[in-house]
């Protein structure tokens, strides 16, 4: 029972630290709390919380096999590099085009928010190789032994700490709502930089191979 524990607390503080700088992510989060209010904030949230234990599945199923074949991770990156240079333009040109707008009530669906976190942690294809990487490591330190009751506590960690970090920047940026033109207006821009920030890492990451 105590491996349980270790087990959830380790991979809680994987996922809390990995979701904790400035990315996609925790941003639109910010953003959508910002635009959409709170409570659509933290549905976002919730969304990409979901999506992230779904690969943290997907994850454990696969890591022996992702250890045994590399070759694997190499094409999961390179889907990755075409993504992030995607969303970079896609942001910028966002940026351009988004003009300041007169604050006003916007009735917005909750599920919306919802299906657009799970859409966003969908993309991000780091987050499996990420999760076997974990599973491989806490393997080796004897912490998980992949039996029914280490995989839910594996997932739940993954989502939880993922949540937490989310809840944070949503509960932040919603405190500093006489500031969200400024922030709505250049949002786009961060997110713009953030994308090419990945796809320089990632592109570095296929060539260091």
């Amino acid at each position: 029972m105590t491996h349980l524990f270790i087990l959830f607390f380790a991979t809680f503080s994987a996922a809390f630290i990995a979701t904790v700088p400035p990315g996609l992510l925790n941003m639109n989060a910010a953003k959508t709390s910002v635009e959409k209010g709170k409570l659509n904030g933290i549905i976002f949230s919730l969304g990409v919380s979901t999506m992230i234990m779904i690969q943290a599945y997907i994850a454990v199923l696969i890591s022996k096999y992702l250890h045994n074949h590399p070759e694997v991770v190499a094409v999961l990156l390179k889907i990755a590099l075409v993504v992030f240079a995607f969303l970079c333009v896609y942001f910028f040109i966002l940026g351009k085009r988004n003009k300041p707008k007169k604050q006003k009530t916007i009735n917005v669906s909750k599920k919306n928010s919802f299906f657009k976190g799970v859409l966003l942690a969908a993309i991000n294809l780091l987050t499996i190789p990420y999760y076997s990487g974990l599973n491989a490591m806490w393997k080796a330190s004897g912490w998980i032994k992949f039996e029914l009751t280490d995989i839910v506590v594996f997932i739940l960690a993954a989502g939880t700490g993922t949540f937490a970090v989310l809840y944070f920047y949503t509960l932040y940026f919603f405190k500093l709502e006489a500031k969200n033109n400024t922030f709505s207006r250049n949002s786009n821009y961060i997110l713009s930089g953030l994308m090419g920030l990945l796809f320089i890492i990632t592109l570095f990451r296929i060539f260091n191979q």
